[in-house]
C-alpha cells in the first residue's frame, strides 16, 4: 500500500474526501451526485482559466 504522505496531492484529497463522506455516512447516491456537481464546477472553472 501507497504511503498517503508520499501520494500525489490529487489522491490525498480524494482520500480525504472519501473519508468525509463515509464519516459523514453521506448516501452513496447523495454523494455521487454532489460530486458530479463539483466535478462540473472545477471543470467550468479551469475552462475559464484557460481562456
Amino acid at each position: 500500500m501507497m504511503d498517503l504522505k508520499n501520494a500525489p496531492q490529487h489522491v490525498q484529497l480524494a482520500v480525504d474526501l472519501i473519508e468525509l463522506l463515509e464519516t459523514n455516512q453521506v448516501a452513496d447516491d447523495v454523494a455521487v451526485e454532489a460530486l458530479r456537481i463539483v466535478l462540473a464546477d472545477y471543470e467550468r472553472k479551469l475552462l475559464d482559466k484557460n481562456d
